[in-house]
């Protein structure tokens, strides 16, 4: 009865502290819906404003995108990483800002329709068509650009593993509309990236990953130094899928983001 028990025991503890870890990381974010006039679609999404906004003062404004794991209809689960150091009270207090989690649908491969079949970069697509889910968040986007308050020359994007694949295609097809964009193991078709200018890269890999291999980075970095882009790239030896965590926990990783501008 007793080793039967305790893995029980353990499991429920480990699914309770991912509830709590869950729950603080969704408290100050508010349930946002967007429905496309475009395509008629629905994106779920969850966004945090400036504390004590100043009159008359514009705010960056920071698009993260999750991995393949956060996706669903609870518009929560994309929460899980990168959304705590935005609610950090020293961040809040010296980085204010407009920041948005949409939530890619289950079954939705992400930015790429059909579904990509390789990660190679030399073998990913040079011109795939706008996937539905981009021509959405991209309407998202431009609605709170829109704002009085949204300062349109510090629009950022970030993504991680699927998120970060995402940010690669998005800022491939709008560069006009980024300042900045940190892909975190992602990967592109290196070529795409010739007409960022203006668009302030920082690529995270870790060199262990297996799931997307540090090759997508590794190429796009070569190619934005050659297309004599502004890049930089910062590999974790030894770090596997999960390199978002200590390209969170550099001490710079705000401080760099919210230093661009247009």
């Amino acid at each position: 009865m007793r080793k039967t028990i305790l893995p029980f025991i353990a499991a429920f503890s480990m699914l309770s502290i991912f509830a709590t870890t869950l729950y603080a990381q969704t408290e100050g974010y508010e349930k946002g819906k967007f429905i496309s006039k475009v395509t008629g679609d629905t994106l779920l999404y969850r966004y945090l404003t400036p504390e004590n906004p100043a009159k008359g003062k514009k705010y960056p404004l920071v698009i993260f995108l999750h991995g393949s794991g956060e996706r669903g209809s609870d518009n929560q689960a994309q929460l899980f990483h990168g959304s705590g150091q935005f609610l950090n009270p020293v961040n809040r207090e010296k980085y204010p800002a407009y920041v948005l989690f949409p939530q890619c649908p289950e079954g939705v491969p992400g930015a790429y329709i059909p579904r990509l079949e390789t990660l190679v970069p030399a073998d990913m697509p040079l011109d795939p068509p706008v996937a539905p889910i981009v021509q959405t968040l991209m309407e998202l986007i431009d609605s709170y650009i829109a704002l009085a308050d949204v300062d349109p020359k510090r629009v950022y994007i970030m993504g991680l593993s699927m998120g970060g694949i995402a940010t690669f295609d998005i800022v491939a097809r709008y560069p006009e509309k980024f300042a900045a964009a940190i892909p975190i193991c992602g990967s592109v078709n290196p070529q795409r990236l010739k007409n960022t200018k203006g668009v302030a890269w920082r690529i995270f890999h870790g060199d262990a990953d297996a799931s997307v291999t540090v090759e997508g980075s590794r190429e796009a970095y070569k190619a934005l130094r050659s297309f004599g882009l502004d890049v930089e790239y910062i590999e974790f030896p030894g770090c596997t899928h999960n390199s978002w965590n200590p390209a969170f926990n550099r001490p710079d990783f705000m401080k760099w983001l919210f230093k661009q501008k247009k």
